[in-house]
């Protein structure tokens, strides 16, 4: 009907205004009738004139009573009213979920597709959810959470601002000593290292930490055997539970011997309970007095009252009558006040941080809190949960609209017999509920059924909380604003149907009515193209830095510490290589003091010819032997590699190119001599004899850092090239052999430097694999909502195409005009993606130095990707219904 041809609006509204509800549909549905006979009578001037009048003579008290009829002439239509007993809350709350259950039965299809799409989407929340709540849970284990802090300094050099964990030991007895007001407990630790633990022969390499007797009570361990006190005697150790068990199996292991590093023999005083994933001492596999390191380790005691040696932690738990920021105040200026004059210059400041901030809130730029990684992905994961859940709100929405022309007699029928608007949206939102519980219920199958799965790709151990409230609290306000909000539309609009036109067939829905359909549908699409983008761009990412060339080779190239700390001192350092060559499985053998994967030690200290004074800046440092790069396969760009038979090198040193442009010497490196200025050793001067190409040592993803390689210091790390014509099996069978010759006490423990290099990305594959997951499942629930909506148009329109093949068409034109809007609401969510896609992904590959540029392909994959998973799933119906036999569809006619 044409909105020109409807009674004035103004009069419809005062007759609701003074009418019950019950009565005002009614005697609107007589006056339409009325209206539109006088319209082809009289005129529309005339109609609209007596249908004002006509309403006005009803606005009278008898009207209004709500317990009688209205009489008299005014009255169009003759009411008998009849009573019937007042329905409880709990009859209707019944009769509403007899309906609902009777609904789903009856639309099987579309039943399956809204909760089974809900559960997905729920699933996929509920995951996130869980991996959120583990994200801001973290450190909670410990009791004292909330006044546990560490101490942090931040250093300036060359203007730009490092913040550390690393401290003197001066500084943790100073704290313990003048400022007992401020701190319960003060704990001195030294960072999580491998250490080997032997008992009986049963030797594992584990990691520990050697910390003060205060760290039990301070970490709030629960102990299985013994006391927090267990670290007060010297020769004492507290074991995790999983570390007793592998050492004792199921004897209580309290006072038995434990060796470690088949040096020191200590007592089991207590074993504590493995700590959770999230805790930031979830490593900790044993605790060692830090009284016990200090008398077994000369060069940790010679340097205990040494303020510019920086290599222990302190942990700290603050009074109840202060806080951190007050204490940071007081102890900000400490070892400034005790560093020598060179080290000041770095203006070291120090502050507590807090132990709510360790996981989230640990990085820092130029001394200022900057956004966590951990952080940003939270926010990435919790916006990425709640659009996956709304595309599948967006289906239920989108199918209950659909169908509200085949629920429109119904609505128009239930008026008819009484029912109010507020009647017919209680049922519309009990349906929605039910059906979101039924999701609800679902979704916690696939929860069940992807967490271990999930857990591996997230590197987490979490676990349905099953007896959290808070769970079950979010839970059911999820569900409730779920039903709510995919059932809002679809209950807001099918009882808004006027009773006298949809019984007559008047359910005129007008062009716009499907728009806010169409609206959903590029919301949804716009949402998995951008998805699709992402987990391809992160894909592209990872491979990009993979095929970074490294400076060096990693194929069959071993890595393991020297499992005994004196091993160079008993002189079985040069025993053992001679072993391991002797076998004939061992291309080349060399030491280093770091793995090459990593760089241990950063030194600043350094002088060059043509230097500014006030340039400052730290180089990275390795210790190595003379076979150290024919080992690892390193390449010279200026220069000559360590020689045995020149005693000179011992005073050399060979640098990479990000160290020669750090210095400046680019154009003639080689013999520049270079001083180096230590507090140990004081100065001695090296001499650059070679220039190798820049080592991916570090993260693949960053700048090389400048490093120096030279033959002096202690060398920790042992690397072993194979030779390539021998099995991996079989040359690690025969190195371990020859291993066990010579230290029988230690474990074998190697990695391969491929394996360690490939762990550098562990993060990006779990955020890649993950937004892939997440892609995917968005497009299914996409293309799941799309394919009822398509089920639901193919449906609608059968008569029409059944018409359209009687006159000639073909398969190919009926697919064609079911499927075209699909694909042009696909193009349109496709224009919306990009643009967004583009902002976000530049400023995410912005934080990786080596990243890839966004190329036009990587769209162009992704809309097409879209697009056709759009119209596979919409053709399906469309050849369903282009297939159908016209006479069927036309014999009712």
């Amino acid at each position: 009907m044409h909105p020109a041809n409807n009674p004035p609006r103004f009069a419809t509204s005062l007759l609701h205004l003074f009418c019950p509800p019950h009565r005002a549909e009614e005697l609107e549905g007589d006056l339409d009738e009325l209206f539109q006979q006088r319209v082809r009578e009289v005129g529309l001037r005339k109609a609209r004139w007596r249908y004002v009048r006509d309403v006005a003579s009803l606005l009278r008290p008898s009207l209004l009573r709500r317990d009688q009829a209205p009489r008299g002439k005014a009255c169009l239509v003759s009411t008998t009213t009849t009573t019937f007993p007042k329905p409880t809350h709990t009859t209707m709350l019944r009769n509403n979920l007899k309906i609902a259950f009777r609904n789903l039965a009856k639309n099987r299809v579309y039943s399956f597709i809204n909760i089974g799409g809900l559960a997905m989407g729920m699933a996929v929340a509920m995951l996130i959810g869980l991996w959120i709540y583990d994200e801001l849970s973290f450190n909670q284990y410990h009791q004292n959470y909330e006044r546990i802090a560490r101490v942090m300094q931040h250093q300036t050099i060359r203007g730009e601002t490092s913040t550390r964990e690393n401290n003197p030991i001066p500084l943790g007895t100073m704290l313990r000593n003048e400022f007992k007001d401020d701190f319960t407990s003060v704990v001195m630790s030294t960072q999580t290292q491998n250490i080997i633990v032997a008992a009986g022969d049963k030797v594992f390499s584990q990691k520990g930490r050697y910390m003060q007797a205060e760290a039990p009570e301070l970490l709030s361990l629960q102990m299985n055997y013994g006391t927090r006190n267990g670290l007060k005697e010297l020769n004492s150790i507290l074991l995790s539970e999983t570390l007793a068990n592998m050492l004792f199996g199921d004897v209580d292991p309290l006072n038995k011997l434990v060796r470690l590093d088949n040096e020191i023999n200590v007592k089991v005083t207590g074993v504590y309970e493995d700590l959770p994933n999230n805790s930031e001492f979830k490593d900790v596999a044993f605790i060692a007095p830090w009284d016990l390191m200090l008398s077994s380790y000369d060069y940790i005691r010679d340097h205990k009252d040494d303020w510019n040696n920086n290599f222990l932690h302190i942990y700290t738990q603050i009074a109840p009558q202060t806080n951190f920021d007050a204490i940071s105040a007081k102890i900000k200026d400490l070892k400034l006040a005790h560093v020598d004059k060179e080290y000041a210059e770095r203006k070291p400041t120090l502050f507590l941080q807090p132990m709510r901030n360790w996981h989230l809130y640990s990085t820092y730029t130029n001394g200022v809190i900057a956004t966590s990684e951990a952080l940003r992905y939270v926010w990435i994961y919790g916006i990425i949960g709640v659009f996956v859940l709304l595309l599948a709100c967006i289906n239920f929405m989108n199918l209950n609209t659909a169908r509200s022309a085949k629920r429109a007699r119904e609505v128009g029928i239930r008026k008819a017999v009484g029912s109010m608007r507020s009647q017919l949206i209680s049922q519309f939102f009990t349906e929605s509920l039910l059906t979101v519980a039924l999701a609800f219920i679902s979704s916690l199958v696939l929860v069940l059924l992807s967490l271990p799965w999930f857990n591996n790709v997230a590197d987490k151990q979490i676990a349905i909380l099953w007896s959290t409230p808070f769970f079950w609290l979010v839970s059911i306000v999820i569900v409730v604003l779920t039903g709510l909000l995919s059932g809002s539309y679809p209950a807001l609009y099918l009882s808004s149907f006027k009773p006298i036109r949809v019984l007559k067939g008047v359910v005129l829905i007008g062009r716009l009515a499907s728009m806010p359909r169409k609206v959903l549908v590029v919301i949804q699409f716009s949402v998995s193209t951008i998805l699709i983008i992402g987990a391809i761009v992160v894909y592209r990412q990872i491979q990009y830095a993979k095929d970074r060339p490294v400076g060096y080779s990693r194929e069959n190239l071993l890595v393991f510490r020297k499992s005994v700390p004196d091993l160079e001192e008993k002189g079985k350092s040069d025993i053992l290589k001679a072993e391991f060559l002797k076998t004939g499985v061992v291309a080349d053998m060399a030491e280093s003091s770091s793995r090459v994967t990593d760089i241990s030690a950063m030194n600043g200290g350094f002088d060059w010819p043509g230097r500014d004074p006030g340039f400052q800046t730290n180089f990275g440092t390795l210790g190595v032997s003379h076979d150290y790069g024919k080992t690892i396969g390193w390449q010279f760009i200026k220069g000559r590699d360590f020689s045995k038979e020149l005693a000179s090198d011992s005073a050399g040193f060979i640098v990479n190119e990000a160290a020669v442009k750090e210095m400046g010497l680019k154009r003639h490196p080689i013999g520049e001599t270079i001083t180096w200025d230590t507090e140990f050793d004081g100065s001695q001067k090296f001499k650059i004899i070679g220039v190798v190409k820049d080592m991916v040592m570090l993260s693949p993803f960053e700048p090389i850092k400048p490093t120096i390689f030279f033959l002096q210091g202690y060398k920790g790390y042992i690397f072993v090239k194979l030779k390539p014509t021998v099995t991996t099996h079989q040359a690690l069978a025969t190195l371990e052999t020859a291993f066990k010759k010579i230290v029988p006490d230690a474990p074998f423990d190697y990695k391969f430097v491929d394996d360690e290099y490939s762990r550098k990305f562990a993060s990006e594959e779990r955020i890649g694999k993950l937004a892939g997951f997440f892609a995917i499942l968005a497009i299914l629930i996409s293309c799941l909502g799309l394919f009822g909506l398509a089920s639901f148009v193919a449906e609608q329109r059968t008569k029409e195409i059944g018409v359209r093949k009687v006159l000639g068409a073909s398969v190919a034109n009926v697919w064609l005009l079911l499927s075209k809007d699909f694909v042009w609401l696909v193009l349109i969510a496709f224009c919306i993606a990009t643009p967004t896609t583009v902002y976000f992904l530049s400023n995410w590959l912005q934080k990786y130095a080596y990243h890839i540029e966004l190329s036009w392909w990587i769209f162009a994959v992704a809309g097409i990707s879209a697009l056709l998973l759009a119209l596979l799933t919409v053709s399906f119906q469309s050849v369903k219904a282009a297939l159908m036999n016209p006479v069927r569809s036309l014999r009712s006619e």
